[in-house]
């Protein structure tokens, strides 16, 4: 029963394929534009640039429509973490190509349990957005730290 439930838990959480292919070309701009203005100390108030307003609207009612504003924005994250992660790949030697590697397979799975918890801890409909938040925070923030290595790799 926990697993079946786990499984549609799952479903819920997951955007659908299509959205998560591509972002939304002012959703990208927008967060690239807060990146480039800010210092990376600054990098952080970032994260939520899409989500936030989206959630303030007042037809976003539940938790259903929460998600789709987090999950919007995380598109936009996961884009920016697998270019600045494929970008930072090229630039570094072997060994440090397998310990990014690494690095990231275990942040996958940090982030995972992490956001999870969630769901473990209060069991009910708001966990769900909950988690979303967690995953959205949680991806924004390995693509800023990503990105600072990237940054210092290419001289910026």
């Amino acid at each position: 029963m926990r697993k079946a439930f786990a499984f549609v838990l799952s479903m819920l959480l997951a955007p659908p394929a299509l959205a998560q292919d591509k972002p939304a070309a002012r959703d990208s701009a927008a967060i690239q534009k807060c990146i480039e203005t800010r210092g990376g100390e600054k990098w952080e108030s970032c994260i939520g640039l899409i989500s936030k307003p989206c959630m303030d609207r007042p037809q976003t009612r539940s938790p259903a429509d929460v998600v789709a504003c987090l999950s919007r924005e995380q598109t936009v994250w996961n884009n920016i973490l697998n270019e600045t992660h494929r970008r930072l790949r090229v630039k570094l030697y072997d060994e440090q190509q397998v310990k990014l590697r690494d690095m990231q397979r275990a942040r996958i799975v940090a982030r995972e349990k992490t956001c999870a918890f969630y769901w473990d801890y209060f069991q009910g409909s708001m966990a769900v957005p909950m988690s979303a938040s967690c995953d959205n925070r949680e991806i924004g923030r390995r693509a800023l730290f990503l990105l600072g290595f990237l940054n210092d790799a290419e001289g910026k």
